[in-house]
């Protein structure tokens, strides 16, 4: 019996581990990322705070509500366009 987390191998290699998502499927699940957080920045009262974590880090800074929502709503629609 395999250790867990191993991975299944065939005669014709290996067979991708559950954690790697299919670039389609993974697109999926930004766009949806995408659209929930449009949802809450929109859905915010226009006093509250919003905050930006650095990429990479643990650092948070202040944001603009509005700049955080037309740059999610821009980067959502992108993914949404076809690529050619």
């Amino acid at each position: 019996m395999p250790a867990p987390g191993a991975r299944a191998e065939t005669a014709a290699g290996s067979i991708p581990a559950d954690d790697q998502a299919p670039p389609k499927e993974e697109l999926c699940l930004r766009i949806k990322e995408r659209k929930v957080i449009v949802d809450e920045l929109s859905n915010l009262k226009r006093n509250r705070k919003v905050y930006r974590q650095q990429q990479n880090s643990n650092i948070f800074f202040l944001a603009d509500r509005t700049e955080m929502l037309s740059e999610n709503k821009s980067e959502n629609s992108s993914m949404l366009r076809p690529t050619k």
